[in-house]
């Protein structure tokens, strides 16, 4: 049988008209054989640290107070050999053209989750994907997102991609680590976290990647695989 690999999937600033200037969409994957433990792992990292199991962790909710647990976890990720990370940064959303392409932001935004994933499969494995739930038009948008990832693997079967749905971010711990990994990946692409905190995480995570969280790394890179998209001129 193939391996099954579990790819759990977030975003930061991927609204249209939300002011800010770079997208991120981040993409946490683990063999799936491993994902009941991960889980189990980051909730006693959550009581460790007196925050309470079912605490909801994400990097909007960083704060002075919760320092060391958001540090404890960025720690978990490095320091688990199960867990990678493959992030897309759409660097300057101003530069976007949708008018001229014949396109929505809405349809734009899953051809980058397309170049985010393509990336990660491949024909030897199976996999399933899991994408925190953007709004109530998301079953639809998840569905073309298979269909256009089956057809670039030749899976027509859908034998290789078993599945792309959305999950609440709520229940499942690891999308929740995909919005911190996220989170601090776009506020190091952005340069604009007033936060000391923050600072301090983004800070925390370039040490333990040793890369530049503001470049793209190697396509080989392993641990922290960062891809920085730029819309291309139109007419080249």
């Amino acid at each position: 049988m193939p391996e099954l690999i579990n790819i759990y999937c977030d975003e930061s600033c991927h609204l249209e008209n939300d002011e800010q200037t770079a997208m991120t969409l981040g993409a946490v994957w683990c063999p799936a054989a491993s994902a009941r433990q991960i889980a189990d792992d980051i909730r006693e990292v959550k009581a460790k640290h007196g925050v309470g199991v079912h605490f909801e962790s994400k990097w909007t909710k960083v704060s002075p107070g919760g320092f060391r647990f958001y540090q404890a976890l960025l720690d978990y990720f490095f320091d688990n050999s199960h867990l990678r990370l493959r992030a897309l940064v759409a660097a300057d959303k101003s530069k976007l053209r949708h008018t001229e392409f014949g396109q929505s932001h809405d349809t734009w935004y899953y051809k980058m989750y397309f170049q985010l994933l393509r990336e990660l499969v491949s024909r030897s494995t199976q996999y399933a994907i899991y994408l925190d739930i953007k709004d109530t038009r998301g079953a639809t948008k998840t569905e073309k997102l298979h269909e256009v990832l089956c057809n670039y693997l030749r899976d027509f079967n859908r034998q290789v991609i078993l599945r792309v749905q959305t999950v609440g971010s709520r229940e499942v711990q690891q999308v929740q680590l995909a919005d911190l990994l996220t989170g601090i990946v776009s506020a190091a692409s952005r340069d604009v976290t007033r936060s000391p905190t923050k600072r301090a995480l983004v800070q925390h995570m370039q040490e333990r990647s040793g890369h530049n969280l503001r470049c793209s790394t190697p396509l080989s890179a392993e641990k922290v695989n960062i891809f920085r998209w730029d819309p291309r001129e139109v007419g080249s």
